[in-house]
């Protein structure tokens, strides 16, 4: 089910693919799983008065590159802290994203995380909670409060929305557009996923203004970014966006694709091979791939930003802490959790990403029990420390 842990232990790993091909049994967009049958080990014993506690994840794939990985993780939470976890495959389609949220509470979710969800999603998602008295919080998402701010103040007033965990965008997109012009590189094609999907606009800004700083700074030697094409959230559809992009511009030199799950990324990588360009188009994007420290060997990837697969699973320790009754107070808040991401552009780069994300989870069942003991303040911390150094620290290197 997910490539990009191949190397986890063997009996996990074969846990995780048994559910993963039951859940997959259906509708792709409707998937639904319950990872307390996906246990590798027994639950320690101090989480079993957890067994009557469901957790919802309505998320965009529990299948693709990113998506898989929030899965392995989110199941190793709640095998460790002896909970129940449902899966909704809701593939971004907007009714889809609403229905998911009511399927969930349907099916008994005390709490539910969401994700992709946008501003105007997030109005029936946090009704949908409030009339059901559910517990909620994104993650890789947040209400934008200058853009949505009636949505923003309802997410505020709830009761039962709790907050959203996600990236600094803007900045995400700046460092990657940076990684290229450092690279010499000056005609930048660029392919977003869903117009209006408010992590896409995040991510853009950022390009934008990578490009704008450099071109001030350097008004002899400066580059373009060319208007987005949209390739969804399909490998078919980077490959399209990619093609269309060389086809107009033969001078490119460098792409973006700017997320989407990995898949369109994978598929623009596809097209650049085969046009022969792969030593011509420098390619950075966000979601790491499975083979991505092979790619930066050879060349068909120039940076990549990611590693925040364990976003989802701070957003599930808090609707966990929120069903517990740990965390209370939510109505007049909303809780902002500011999350980092990881940056290569080397082969030597990912190498100790892999040892520590890769080749393990960066957390073992001990200390995940001992994150959802955390008070709200201590969670926040434990979220902004995400890093290589810190998984390595943990690991006694």
């Amino acid at each position: 089910m997910n490539k990009l842990f191949k190397k986890v232990t063997a009996t996990a790993l074969a846990a995780t693919m048994v559910l993963g091909m039951t859940a997959c049994g259906g509708s792709k967009d409707t998937t639904t799983a319950d990872s307390s049958s996906s246990a590798a080990t027994e639950t320690p014993a101090a989480a079993t008065d957890n067994k009557d506690i469901k957790i919802g994840v309505s998320i965009w794939s529990s299948t693709d590159v990113l998506g898989s990985q929030c899965k392995l993780i989110l199941d190793e939470a709640a095998k460790a802290l002896g909970v129940q976890v449902q899966y909704v495959d809701q593939g971004h389609v907007s009714e889809k994203v609403t229905a998911s949220v009511e399927q969930l509470v349907a099916a008994g979710c005390q709490g539910i995380i969401i994700c992709n969800s946008s501003d105007t999603e997030m109005t029936s998602a946090i009704k949908t909670c409030n009339d059901n008295k559910v517990y909620l919080a994104q993650f890789f998402r947040v209400i934008s409060k200058d853009n949505s701010a009636d949505i923003y103040q309802m997410a505020t007033d709830s009761a039962y929305y709790i907050g959203a965990v996600h990236e600094d965008e803007p900045a995400n997109g700046e460092e990657l557009v940076n990684i290229l012009l450092e690279k010499g590189d000056r005609n930048i094609g660029l392919i977003g996923w869903e117009q209006g999907d408010a992590t896409w606009l995040g991510r853009w800004e950022g390009y934008k203004a990578g490009v704008e700083k450099w071109n001030e700074a350097n008004p002899d030697d400066k580059a373009t970014l060319s208007e987005p094409q949209y390739a969804g959230t399909t490998s078919e559809g980077g490959s399209k966006a990619a093609e269309a992009l060389m086809a107009a511009d033969p001078n490119l030199d460098a792409l973006i694709p700017a997320g989407g799950g990995g898949d369109p990324l994978q598929g623009a990588i596809a097209a650049v091979e085969r046009a022969g360009k792969t030593q011509d188009i420098d390619i950075v994007s966000t979601d790491f791939l499975p083979d991505l420290g092979e790619r930066l060997e050879n060349g068909s990837m120039a940076g990549e930003s990611g590693g925040h697969y364990c976003d989802p699973l701070i957003a599930f320790m808090m609707v966990y802490n929120a069903i517990k009754g740990n965390y209370t107070d939510f109505a007049g808040k909303f809780e902002d959790v500011p999350f980092p991401y990881l940056y290569v552009s080397s082969a030597d780069d990912y190498k100790a990403y892999e040892q520590y994300f890769v080749d393990q989870l960066p957390y073992t069942d001990e200390e995940l029990v001992a994150m959802s003991e955390l008070d709200l303040a201590g969670l926040k911390e434990a979220a902004a420390k995400v890093s290589i150094e810190d998984a390595a620290a943990r690991a006694g290197k």
